[in-house]
């Protein structure tokens, strides 16, 4: 007889990941339920294939960098933004489930004022997804199933942008929400500049950058 134990007895250092096979919907379902909403660890589900991954902390700092930046960007830009952070976003029609690193709202942010629940039959995907150390088969096509328009992927100092077209993702230097902006050439160039500089010089320094190439 199997012996069956809770998810939350699963003890994820920093680091380390998990893959559970043969996970139905409803197991996924009480995973999550298990699991609960104040936890470090992230998943992907996709088709039975469930992950579970507790982030390193040189991965935080670069999210919280990526994100930080973009939220810059878009202040520059005198653009409306909503972020969810990474919310569980699942669908079960398409038997997929994922929590990005961070996610943003940019076309479709009216659609997310005040929102407190999240049903994907009616409301949209983000229009951008920051995922670091971005890998598994299982995140990849969790994301594709979604639909996800546009995901910035950074691993081992790079930063890649994926714009999702004919239902798979292609690489691209150019970002769809931001078609005039050189993303990859600024992005890297203070994200290389973060092993050196705190996360508020780093800030100050984007925005002067992006101030000083006003004309796209």
């Amino acid at each position: 007889m199997p012996v069956k134990i809770a998810i939350a007895q699963i003890q994820l250092t920093q680091g380390q990941r998990v893959t559970l096979e043969n996970i139905n919907w409803q197991e996924f379902e009480d995973i999550l339920e298990d699991l609960g909403e104040h936890r470090h660890s992230l998943i992907a589900y996709y088709k039975g294939v469930l992950e579970i991954w507790m982030p390193l902390p040189e991965h935080e700092r670069a999210k919280v960098l990526i994100s930080n930046l973009l939220v810059i960007l878009l202040e520059e830009l005198n653009l409306e933004w909503e972020s969810l952070g990474s919310t569980t976003f699942k669908s079960k029609a398409m038997q997929a489930g994922i929590e990005p690193d961070d996610c943003f709202y940019i076309k479709n942010y009216q659609a997310m004022i005040g929102k407190t629940r999240l049903d994907l039959e009616v409301d949209p995907v983000p229009d951008l997804a920051i995922e670091v150390d971005f890998t598994s088969i299982t995140q990849i096509s969790a994301y594709e199933a979604l639909a996800v328009p546009e995901i910035w992927r950074y691993k081992n100092g790079e930063l890649e942008i994926s714009l999702f077209e004919d239902g798979k993702y292609i690489s691209s230097t150019v970002s769809t929400a931001f078609p005039l902006v050189p993303v990859i050439e600024g992005f890297s160039l203070f994200l290389d500049k973060s092993k050196e500089l705190p996360i508020s010089a780093l800030r100050r320094e984007f925005r002067t950058w992006l101030q000083q190439r006003k004309n796209w």
